[in-house]
């Protein structure tokens, strides 16, 4: 299997899911703009959004995936079924009791998770009404999450790769046909997540059962194998989801800052967060399990060189995303969220946190291809360490930055942390022996900033005043915004071949 098609692959399908989910975003910002009401959803949904991280694609996934490929390479089918089952009933029974203890502490969980809320009674209400109807998400999305490990790991990527289209179309439904029915309308937004959930859900199990890996009830916490992924699990919870408890802490600080802060961060996190998933997301799938198949075959030199692969591709996709991301803020948000209640001090607003953002991006999408060089090897303790240092200097930049730069202060400090986070990872990686560069990184890198400065300096004269695009017709604000991202694609890339680099040097095939 060549991973350079199957990472255009799962990108393709994660590339669908972001458009929908950016149509959904900018039906939202249409239908509630930045407000009180977005304020209340986007708080109730970011919860179970962090645990989905923690006990899903964060801490589950990269302590299963390894466990789950050692057992399908060394133990063979039978085991791998009843470890399956084993740890899906586990999971189950856990998420269940969680779920129902977000329905019953709500009013607590919005009380922590945004005290500023509380001086605004309505609000505060809204909130933990919306919080109780998104909180079983977290069961449902969580399943998913271990259906997706497993499909993975049979290298079976596409099906979990479309799984969130699911989502994106449940909660458009939500905004656009349910929303009148409920009162107040917002109120839709938060069964449109359950929805989705469930159809998410019921699409895995389908993969499953073609794949004969149905999970099965087997009630077996003592079993050996759920026990080491238990044991790899609890730890791994902050070492990979850092950058979500610091976006969590964000919006309690957000919540004491004016009105719409809290959207205007979202709306960013939302334009962040697709280079994020398409690359870093992606990336991360693709190579745990053919990391976790070298280190239990005993290669630490396939296993560097794929580690190796996986950095190149990072820079090479991800870096243009930053500057992008940086020259391109006003054009973006207009394009996708500058209709009805959504203003132009929204689109100044919210400009302010994405260019804050873009500075981090490399490092955020970086973390998600070096934590898995650890996982793989089921190393815990030193990215927890690393979390636990990276969160605490998030912190310490928060309190820093949030004073002059308001809610994009709280935007430098999560890009700046993960670039901090993403650094002392290489470093302990080298350290350890675990990578070794392949030949050819100056050169590499001497073309690739050569790329990214002609692009750079295409979009920013291309794009024109910032002001022009408020004023732009919807469809001349599409008809631009596509002509940047083209052209400024095209040049990067034809530059990149100018300059020597070839698509062949990228490819390889997994283990």
């Amino acid at each position: 299997m060549n991973l350079l098609k199957t990472l255009a692959s799962v990108s393709s399908m994660t590339l669908l899911s972001r458009i929908l989910g950016f149509a959904r975003d900018a039906i939202i910002a249409r239908a509630f703009g930045a407000g009180a009401m977005t304020d209340a959803f986007f708080v109730a949904f970011k919860l179970p959004n962090l645990l989905r991280r923690l006990f899903a694609e964060g801490a589950f996934s990269q302590a299963f995936v390894p466990v789950l490929a050692e057992y399908k390479n060394r133990r063979g089918e039978e085991a791998t079924r009843l470890l399956v089952g084993r740890v899906a009933t586990v999971l189950f029974v856990a998420l269940a009791v969680v779920a129902l203890l977000g329905v019953i502490g709500a009013p607590l969980i919005v009380l922590v998770s945004a005290p500023g809320f509380l001086a605004k009674p309505d609000k505060f209400a809204l909130t933990v009404d919306l919080t109780r109807v998104v909180f079983p998400y977290i069961l449902f999305i969580s399943l998913t999450a271990l259906a997706a490990g497993i499909l993975n790991t049979f290298s079976r990527f596409m099906l979990p790769a479309f799984t969130p289209v699911l989502l994106n179309v449940a909660m458009i439904l939500a905004a656009t046909l349910a929303a009148p029915w409920f009162d107040p309308p917002v109120m839709a937004l938060g069964w449109g997540a359950f929805l989705g959930g469930v159809l998410q859900l019921g699409l895995q199990f389908a993969g499953l059962r073609r794949l004969g890996m149905l999970p099965r009830w087997d009630w077996n916490p003592r079993d050996e194998g759920v026990r080491r992924i238990l044991k790899l699990m609890a730890p791994a919870a902050l070492g990979v989801s850092v950058a979500q408890l610091s976006l969590l802490i964000n919006t309690l600080f957000a919540s004491f800052l004016t009105t719409g802060s809290v959207s205007w961060l979202y709306y960013a996190d939302r334009l962040m967060e697709f280079p994020t998933g398409m690359l870093g997301v992606a990336l991360g799938t693709i190579l745990l399990p053919s990391l976790a198949k070298h280190y239990a075959d005993d290669d630490p030199a396939e296993y560097s060189k794929l580690l190796d692969w996986g950095l190149r591709m990072t820079l090479l996709l991800a870096a243009p995303a930053a500057v992008a991301l940086g020259v391109l803020a006003v054009p973006l948000i207009t394009t996708l969220f500058h209709y009805g209640e959504f203003t132009p001090h929204d689109v100044e607003m919210t400009r302010q946190a994405l260019v804050a953002y873009s500075i981090g991006l490399l490092g955020l999408i970086l973390v998600k291809v070096l934590a898995p060089g650890f996982y793989a090897r089921q190393d815990i303790r030193t990215p927890v360490k690393i979390a636990i240092l990276t969160l605490l200097a998030t912190q310490a930049m928060n309190l820093i930055f949030i004073w002059p730069l308001r809610h994009a202060g709280l935007a430098l400090a999560i890009g700046l942390g993960a670039c901090l986070n993403a650094a002392i990872l290489f470093h302990r990686l080298r350290g350890k022996g675990f990578y070794r560069p392949q030949p050819g990184w100056p050169g590499f890198l001497a073309r690739l900033g050569l790329a990214l400065l002609a692009m750079g300096l295409f979009l920013w004269f291309a794009m024109g005043g910032e002001a022009r695009w408020l004023d732009y017709r919807a469809g001349e604000r599409v008809l631009h915004l596509s002509a940047l991202v083209m052209g400024g694609a095209g040049l990067y890339f034809l530059a990149l071949w100018l300059l020597g680099l070839r698509l062949r040097d990228f490819r390889r095939r997994a283990a």
